[in-house]
């Protein structure tokens, strides 16, 4: 069988991808230097520790294995910190990604997925947000990745890497067999924080501004469950291997739910009030970010399965709440 390596694959999503892969008959070798992965979510193939600014560690990693593809997910993803400590974040995710290209490129390993966001827009010019919208980040996160999916564009010309960018929206939810889950630490995402603040774990779910121009003054977001993207990436990387050409896709739902509609639906799957508390504003954070969805469906045959915002949380729920650890809250 063919073999994917998958940086961050102990990660959120890239565990979740591993289990896609395994499905679709790939090993994926999950190649994490587990400070922000688990090394529990790794099961359905090795995991090889490195960091992907290893050269030694990451070539040897390649030469052992002999993957046909590369999944990049390995980078750190917090919006808050990276306005903190903006140096964290060129390092890893530009200088890292950087080093993981060089390694490929002399192993001849020229096929790679990228996880991208849709931090790249910014606040968008338009709703929903297309490929075709400006990119201009507000903070240093959704910079670095734009930085990624620029070196892919030079890399693509100079060296023949085949490259598909996967600008993802919110990823929610938890593995549908109850396998796996989302375990940060510390957790930032909206629905794991509001389902702990409706068991108890937390004191309260901090909601950051409610003047915002949306219909109830809070955050407008594009949830897709974690599943459906996992199964986006396995489609990416059959489609590259299989001759097409590189590609820059949004994946969403194309429905937006605000950070008061997704406590709604938290008590109406749990059965349980959600304990909130008013904060200011976050830098960072634009009032409304809903994907334009017709390309992936378009050039990888691919549309999310998941959409009902309660099944997604249901998942996310049903994983916690049978005694799934959580972290502290930031």
């Amino acid at each position: 069988m063919s073999t994917i390596l998958v940086t961050g694959g102990a990660g959120y999503i890239g565990s979740h991808t591993c289990k896609a892969l395994a499905k679709a008959g790939y090993v994926p070798i999950a190649y994490d230097n587990l400070s922000r992965g688990n090394r529990n979510a790794v099961q359905w193939g090795p995991l090889v520790e490195g960091d992907i600014s290893d050269s030694t560690a990451l070539l040897e990693a390649i030469q052992t294995h002999s993957p046909v593809a590369v999944i990049h997910f390995a980078a750190y993803a917090y919006v808050g910190e990276s306005l903190k400590a903006p140096e964290k974040y060129y390092i890893n995710n530009v200088a890292g990604t950087l080093n993981l290209l060089e390694m490929m490129r002399k192993a001849s390993l020229l096929h790679i997925v990228f996880s991208s966001t849709c931090a790249v827009y910014g606040t968008p010019n338009q709703i929903p947000i297309s490929e075709k919208c400006d990119t201009r980040p507000i903070n240093p996160y959704g910079e670095t990745k734009l930085m990624v999916e620029r070196m892919l564009h030079w890399f693509g010309q100079a060296h023949n890497f085949s490259t598909m960018v996967l600008r993802y929206f919110n990823a929610a939810g938890a593995d549908m067999d109850g396998a796996i889950g989302e375990l940060h630490q510390p957790e930032t995402h909206l629905i794991p924080l509001a389902i702990g603040a409706a068991l108890g774990i937390y004191p309260t779910l901090k909601i950051f501004g409610t003047n915002y121009k949306t219909p109830d003054g809070t955050a407008v977001r594009d949830y897709i469950h974690v599943d459906d993207l996992a199964t986006a990436h396995v489609k990416a990387v059959e489609y590259l291997m299989g001759g097409g050409k590189s590609q820059i896709l949004n994946l969403g739902n194309s429905q937006g739910y605000s950070v008061r509609q997704i406590i709604q639906s938290v008590e109406r799957v749990s059965g349980r009030a959600v304990p909130t508390a008013l904060a200011p504003r976050r830098l960072g954070d634009p009032p409304k970010l809903v994907a334009d969805g017709g390309l992936a469906k378009k050039i990888l045959g691919w549309s999310p399965v998941h959409t009902n915002i309660d099944d997604i949380v249901k998942s996310a729920f049903d994983w916690h709440a049978c005694g799934e650890q959580f972290s502290s809250q930031p």
